[in-house]
């Protein structure tokens, strides 16, 4: 697991580098979402996605998480959620 050097910086393992097509001198997009951080490689941007892949990819991380609760024996459902997938891409976004 890579460690924060004294000046902050931190090494990207060859691994995650060489899947996503990170190199030397690339830029790295940091978001806060919540307790976690996303890390974006440059030119990779989600607003470049239009609705319909952004609620492709919403359904297969649905997906995952709905096997990562079955196994632990938790199962949420949108209605208990208080939410659905289509409200959270509106009108707002481009196609």
């Amino acid at each position: 697991m890579p460690k924060v050097t004294s000046k902050l910086q931190l090494t990207v393992p060859k691994a995650i580098a060489d899947l996503y097509g990170i190199r030397p001198g690339d830029e790295l997009q940091w978001i806060a979402a919540g307790e976690a951080i996303r890390v974006i490689p440059a030119g990779k941007n989600e607003q470049e996605r239009t609705v319909k892949e952004r609620l492709e990819l919403f359904d297969q991380a649905t997906q995952r998480q709905k096997r990562r609760q079955s196994k632990a024996g938790k199962v949420v459902s949108p209605a208990v959620r208080g939410w659905k997938r289509e409200e959270l891409y509106g009108s707002s976004f481009p196609d």
